[in-house]
């Protein structure tokens, strides 16, 4: 009966998701981290990192967690014209690369050591130096010292598509305690993003390099 139950909430699923078509902004039904179709899962979307009972609470950025955390040391981004101090991932960027690292598997949570790791094409691995630098801060002094940089406290940006945006300075809406991390360009729950499938959850356009100009003044 449960089996039924499942096939019969996964049908359901599905057909949702072909009456809405290919956005699917502001939920996370359809979208990258909608979990239900992997066996692992048990047909749930939530649990591979959230769990109502007997989670860890020692992750602040993240309410009831329950996925292993990563105890990789990253190689930073570096580069001669950086005037950034680039740190080692924390909060939020910490809790994505517990699966985008490499290091451990996606079914890895609630205490079970799993054996699915993430995709090639979506493993970033512990070497951060060929992605966009995270952990740092990005203020108004680091603007004024990059020259290239917008003001973060005045720049305006619209995160979002459809009904679901939101508008506010930049570090309203892209910055977490002043500081980019992953969070900063994707949202994890699919709410404020561009919608189309495919696009990595990504807060802003990158068509025309939009997402780049929300930060980057030339």
């Amino acid at each position: 009966m449960k089996s039924l139950k499942r096939v019969v909430g996964w049908l359901l699923r599905s057909l949702l998701m072909l009456a809405m078509g290919p956005t699917l902004a502001a939920t996370i039904t359809g979208s990258a981290h909608d979990f239900t179709a992997s066996a692992w899962s048990g047909g749930r979307i939530c649990v591979a990192c959230h769990a109502p009972h007997k989670t860890d609470t020692t992750i602040a950025d993240a309410p009831l967690w329950n996925h292993t955390s990563s105890a990789a040391t990253y190689t930073l981004y570096s580069s001669p014209t950086l005037k950034a101090t680039i740190s080692q991932p924390g909060g939020g960027s910490k809790l994505c690369l517990s699966c985008h690292d490499g290091t451990i598997a996606v079914n890895s949570f609630g205490g079970v050591t799993g054996t699915t790791m993430i995709s090639p094409a979506n493993n970033i691995g512990t070497n951060l130096k060929a992605s966009h630098p995270i952990g740092f801060t990005y203020d108004t002094a680091l603007a004024t010292a990059n020259g290239s940089l917008f003001d973060p406290a005045s720049k305006t940006v619209t995160i979002g598509s459809g009904t679901q945006t939101k508008t506010g300075t930049v570090n309203a809406m892209l910055l977490y305690g002043n500081k980019m991390e992953c969070g900063s360009c994707h949202d994890v729950h699919n709410t404020f993003t561009v919608g189309a499938l495919g696009t990595g959850l990504v807060k802003v356009d990158p068509a025309g390099s939009k997402i780049c100009l929300s930060c980057h003044n030339k």
